[in-house]
């Protein structure tokens, strides 16, 4: 018997992304500093204990709003922080869509192949998005939700 996906967001959930915040405030945004921080990104200790807990009866999908380019960056980030092995999914590098979209589209695509057992993520849009998409949802609340962090991923499509 396959074991169903658990896919997990990164940013939020198991990246504390607060330090690179500040490149995002100002106009224009500074998205070159804002990524090229991630690899010094504090771990959620919560996020990975619930990552581990999930894979011993769960194959792990992890599923971010990260550009594609970042793909090295955050497999050693995971990899760094021991995180439960899983497949990486990130957004392409020219898609700017809402986080919600591009996520319930990978999710759906997921579905299609494999039971998806729970989506686990912080961006409240996307939790919406994917409950209405009939998906079952852990949204987590350990990270802050700043309106900077949900415009880079809501207006600006870029993580």
């Amino acid at each position: 018997m396959t074991p169903p996906l658990a896919v997990i967001d990164i940013d939020g959930v198991l990246a504390d992304v607060e330090h690179r915040i500040h490149h995002l405030r100002g106009r224009p945004k500074n998205w070159a500093g804002f990524f090229a921080s991630m690899g010094s990104d504090p771990p959620y200790t919560e996020g990975l204990d619930m990552a581990a807990q999930l894979a011993a009866d769960h194959t792990i999908v992890y599923l971010s709003g990260r550009p594609e380019r970042t793909r090295a960056v955050t497999q050693s980030w995971l990899a760094t922080h021991k995180a439960p092995t899983g497949r990486v999914m990130l957004r392409p590098d020219d898609d700017r869509r809402p986080a919600r979209l591009f996520k319930i589209g990978v999710l759906k695509r997921l579905a299609a192949q494999r039971s998806v057992a729970l989506l686990v993520d912080d961006d409240p849009a996307v939790c919406t998005a994917a409950r209405e998409a009939g998906f079952e949802v852990r949204q987590v609340d350990w990270g802050s939700r700043t309106p900077v962090l949900y415009a880079a991923q809501e207006r600006h499509g870029r993580t």
